[in-house]
């Protein structure tokens, strides 16, 4: 009896630690830097493509612009460039990462800058390079803070750490699509024209970058371990970066099942989330339906279950969060394929995006950060953290791209049925590197 008395203040402290850990101030640097790398994808896609079919742009040419976001593909190709090369004073000043992060903001602001000065009706073109200057940029950005992020927040910090960005970077993206479209609509009600109109949203876009800015300055420094030397030729030091970085991780034991399992470990989540839209809609919801219940009560949803998996992540171990993050984001396909049974009821639609939103950012915050802990030599870390997040794009992007044939061949209900089915590769490469310690080695490192 006193025994379990005595232990229940020691599991409640534990968990109340787990959450405590958000407040401190490295953790809301990188929440503030989530800020900044949050605001760039809306301006180049729903944003770009509310503007470009406001101004009469034929669908197949708005489709093409999807493109940009093939960034996250190829970053790793130009992510040897930030572990190799210093920035010209900057770094001298401000250290290597955060010279980087603010060289990245400052071209991030300029190309959206570009962006918003460009005119869809007189030049598609201009807007197209416009556009890849923010999608570069951007990645640029997200390569320099996913390294800031892994080399300055200590192991007991990383799940926190990732909650709060994708929480900041949630908000960032509510505010650069929903927020600047309705600051247009504003305005032109106000008797702005729409040239303008549209001008002013993006240079406000852009101010909002400063967000990012000031956390870089209130920043420190992460230690630099690696020692490099910058001397010599900026090519050979680059292509040595690259070379060393693939080849430390391709030679560790099990690297190729490792990276497999990072293509597929969210493939079954992408795989059915990259219908919802249509899915909502043809099932006989409104449009007013949908954007009150899957962008209001499932950003909510989705903020809780990343702080829920940032908790999670600090306070059991990573194969048991690994574990928890596959099974529930698997299982919560099976609630479309109820909704698609129910119809069009408003309560089913909301607890089925409630119970979606809040499982896949949880197993998002938990997956990242065994992606982080995959990054080893700090000489290395925003190549490799590049190669492994491009990888796991592959899964969310060029695979899951097929769903649109699987539910024209089944169905809604089938075809929900098929994805939750796809979680089994994954969970069996989980089982295959469980046995083969690979994951003790990642918790005998944090030890």
């Amino acid at each position: 009896m006193a025994e379990s008395v005595q232990s229940a203040p020691t599991a409640s402290s534990k968990w109340l630690k787990a959450f405590t850990v958000y407040t401190r101030p490295r953790v809301l640097i990188v929440l503030l830097l989530g800020f900044s790398a949050g605001l760039p994808l809306a301006l180049v896609t729903s944003t770009l493509q509310a503007w470009l079919t406001q101004n009469g742009i034929n669908l197949k040419t708005i489709g093409l612009f999807s493109l940009v976001g093939l960034r996250d593909t190829f970053k790793f190709f130009w992510a040897p460039l930030v572990d190799a090369l210093s920035i010209p004073l900057l770094t001298r000043l401000l250290g290597r990462r955060r010279s980087w992060l603010i060289l990245s903001q400052l071209l991030l602001i300029a190309a959206i800058v570009v962006l918003g000065f460009s005119d869809p009706k007189t030049s598609i073109f201009y807007v197209t390079v416009a556009a890849l200057m923010v999608a570069a940029a951007s990645a640029t950005q997200d390569i320099v803070i996913d390294a800031f992020r892994v080399e300055s927040l200590p192991q007991e910090e990383q799940a926190a750490g990732i909650a709060s960005y994708i929480l900041a970077y949630r908000v960032a993206l509510l505010l650069s699509g929903a927020g600047a479209l309705l600051l247009v609509a504003y305005l032109e009600a106000s008797g702005v024209a729409q040239l303008t109109a549209w001008k002013v949203s993006y240079l406000a876009a852009a101010a909002c970058v400063a967000v990012g800015m000031i956390a870089a300055f209130l920043a420190k420094e992460p230690a630099d371990e690696s020692a490099k030397d910058d001397d010599g030729s900026p090519v050979k030091r680059v292509f040595a970066t690259a070379i060393s970085a693939f080849g430390e991780f391709l030679s560790r034991p099990l690297a190729i099942s490792i990276l497999l399992f990072v293509l597929l470990f969210k493939f079954c989540d992408a795989f059915a989330g990259v219908l919802t839209v249509p899915f909502v809609l043809t099932t006989g919801f409104t449009l007013a339906t949908y954007a009150t219940v899957v962008k209001g009560v499932g950003f909510a949803a989705a903020v809780i279950g990343g702080l829920a998996g940032g908790a999670l992540a600090r306070t059991l171990p990573l194969t048991t969060c690994l574990w928890i993050a596959a099974i529930v984001q698997m299982l919560s396909n099976l609630m479309f394929s109820w909704l698609a049974w129910m119809g069009p009821d408003v309560s089913a639609l909301t607890l089925t995006i409630i119970v979606e939103n809040f499982t896949s950012n949880a197993a998002n915050v938990i997956f990242v950060a065994y992606l982080s802990a995959l990054c080893g030599a700090r000489a290395h870390t925003a190549t490799q953290f590049a190669l492994l997040s491009a990888t796991a794009a592959v899964g969310r992007t060029v695979l899951a791209a097929s769903g649109g044939y699987v539910a024209e061949a089944t169905g809604w209900f089938w075809f929900f049925i098929v994805t939750t089915f796809s979680a089994i590769p994954s969970i069996l490469l989980l089982i295959w590197l469980q046995r083969r310690g690979h994951f003790a080695s990642l918790e005998a490192e944090k030890k």
